[in-house]
């Protein structure tokens, strides 16, 4: 590999009072935005938006699972397109500060690492197993292509490269961080590397060679004084703060007040000390995308659709008054005049309600199955996300209890066709009696993955049953045999196999209707009247939906709407009835199925 000499003129100098750029001091005034939650079309509206509010760089995260989706087969087309992020970003006056992971977290699926990894039974990640190891170098070689000519030691706009992600909070393999620093430095970046962890995570997260920053909510005194107690030698530096932050299925919507965000803000601006914003604008996690958290007791958290994150920024692109707050907060620590906020670049519309006429059920269309001994989890058939059926057989018998190790995430157990239990793995749900049988019963579990774990060391996170199924009848400890596995990924291929008709069906079905627009614009489909799913408009996976809220609407960026007519079609899991849609200007992110608002707001 040719190596490169880093141009001195261009490249940010780190030293233990700050930064220094051109010769001169330089604050860093980042705001992370995650160009894989925005349409393309919106990227330049969005970094404006940054601009506009007194940011002087952009922290993008690169979720390795987007653009290297099967082993070996890269993306970067569309959304994917990383380089044409970072180019359009120098467009806009903005530096890059580049965190590559290779996991990120984010509150995405996996933490950002691909599922397929999870192919391999026993493999470990974020640490020195070859196997990963060896799918991490390729990579991050792959990436380098990309984006290492774009530092600004070549006249681009990177000009810092985070090494993996909060570590420190994780594990303590230095051999491993060191690979991750190696393999970055061998595909050319040579801008300064950092890491970024809590405040008292900063030690187990640090590697030779980078310099670390820390992250927090609250009291930058406390948690830069432990920064300093590690590393006297390197500038204070926030790699995280958060003025909103995320939401999970059946809890509260999460309000962050602004007050927090200016005396935060404030104290950083008053001190030069350089920090980033997470979220400044957090955008939507579209299809499959959502991950998921565990809570004090190990218990399942999925992350919901939206990931507005309480963010200055909102889902849909607009200022919100904490955006107003800190943009004037900004603009009274710089002598620049910050340019004026832009005006949104799809002006939200509203959908008249219609109906959805035609239906096909989910059971009626199946694909040819794999014959199994036991089931396994859906990465062991090649799967990444979706749905899962497994089907077998109770032989007749007696009552007993049917458990099923483990549900994951969400369950419907079917006997001969009529759905018996739901299985909810954020409820630790998992068994269901069945009555005694005069003849032999069809058993299908049909399995929804709701997003993998991406933070803490639950990350392996496999989905679908990932172990085995039990029923004590006629041995007490009798396993269940001989599966039939229906992969179901949702995607363009099951469409083609969809056999409309109108009127509803029984069970979980696609319902499917359509609009007619003169003027397109963003809205935001309102769901409620349904129960548990997934939207697609125009072909595009919206994300997940589900009656227990907090969110309500999923948001639909008017890029992927056209005038004339707007196919939308809804798979409902659970609703019998056909139902109908519409779609309103506002959103509706904190209210439970009684339609009673749900908001929790932070101290």
């Amino acid at each position: 590999m040719t190596t490169h000499r880093p141009a001195s003129r261009h490249r940010l100098i780190v030293q233990r009072d700050g930064f220094l750029r051109h010769g001169q001091p330089f604050q860093f005034r980042s705001g992370e935005l995650h160009f894989s939650r925005v349409p393309r079309p919106y990227w330049r509206h969005r970094l404006r938006m940054m601009r506009a509010m007194g940011l002087n760089s952009v922290s993008p995260y690169l979720f390795w699972a987007v653009h290297e989706p099967q082993p070996g087969r890269f993306n970067f087309r569309g959304e994917a397109d990383m380089a044409a992020f970072v180019r359009l970003a120098a467009q806009e006056g903005m530096n890059v500060i580049l965190r590559p992971g290779p996991y990120v977290c984010a509150e995405w699926d996996f933490g950002g690492l691909p599922p397929w990894l999870l192919a391999t039974p026993d493999i470990r990640v974020r640490c020195s197993d070859e196997r990963y190891l060896t799918a991490m170098r390729r990579w991050l070689r792959r990436m380098g292509r990309e984006l290492a000519p774009l530092q600004s030691t070549r006249g681009g706009p990177i000009i810092l490269v985070q090494v993996e992600n909060e570590y420190g909070s994780y594990g303590d393999d230095g051999a491993y961080l060191a690979s991750v620093r190696e393999a970055l430095t061998e595909v050319g970046f040579d801008v300064p590397f950092f890491t970024c962890d809590g405040p008292d995570a900063v030690a187990r997260g640090a590697v030779a060679g980078a310099f670390p920053v820390a992250n927090f909510p609250l009291d930058p005194a406390d948690a830069f004084a432990k920064l300093r107690a590690f590393s006297p030698a390197t500038p204070l530096a926030c790699g995280e703060f958060y003025p909103g932050t995320f939401d999970h299925w059946g809890e509260s919507h999460n309000r962050v007040p602004i007050s927090r965000s200016t005396e935060v803000v404030g104290w950083m601006l008053e001190r030069k000390v350089s920090f980033s914003l997470y979220m400044a604008h957090g955008g939507t996690s579209f299809g499959f995308s959502a991950g998921a958290n565990t809570g004090p007791a190990g218990e399942y958290q999925a992350t919901v659709t939206s990931y507005d994150y309480d963010s200055p920024i909102d889902e849909g692109g607009g200022p919100t008054e904490k955006y107003r707050a800190l943009r004037a907060l900004i603009q009274a620590h710089t002598p620049e005049r910050l340019p004026p906020v832009p005006g949104p670049v799809a002006p939200a519309i509203a959908v008249r309600r219609f109906a959805l006429t035609e239906s096909a059920a989910l059971l009626e269309h199946l694909p040819r199955p794999v014959r199994d001994p036991q089931p396994r989890p859906m990465e062991a058939y090649g799967q990444a996300h979706g749905l899962i059926l497994y089907r077998s057989r109770l032989a007749a018998g007696a009552a007993g209890r049917l458990t099923v190790r483990e549900v994951h995430d969400y369950g419907h157990v079917y006997l001969d066709g009529r759905r018996v239990a739901v299985l909810d793995r954020r409820l630790g749900q998992n068994a269901v009696d069945v009555a005694a049988r005069p003849a032999a019963v069809q058993l299908d579990i049909l399995v929804e993955a709701m997003g993998r774990v991406n933070y803490g060391p639950h990350i392996l996170d496999r989905k679908g049953i990932t172990q085995w199924v039990e029923f004590p009848v006629p041995y007490p400890a009798g396993v269940v045999m001989n599966w039939e596995v229906f992969n179901l990924p949702l995607d363009r291929t099951q469409w083609r196999r969809l056999k409309w008709r109108a009127g509803q069906v029984a069970g979980p079905a696609f319902h499917r209707g359509s609009f007619t627009l003169r003027t397109t614009g963003d809205t935001y489909l309102d769901l409620r009247g349904w129960s548990k799913g997934y939207v697609w408009i125009n072909g595009h996976n919206l994300g997940r939906f589900w009656r227990i809220g907090p969110q309500q609407t999923l948001y639909v960026p008017g890029c992927w709407l056209k005038r004339g007519r707007n196919e939308v079609i809804v798979l409902d899991l659970e609703r019998e009835k056909r139902g109908s849609v519409a779609g309103r200007r506002t959103p509706v992110l904190g209210e439970n199925e009684r339609g009673e608002a749900c908001e929790q707001w932070h101290p």
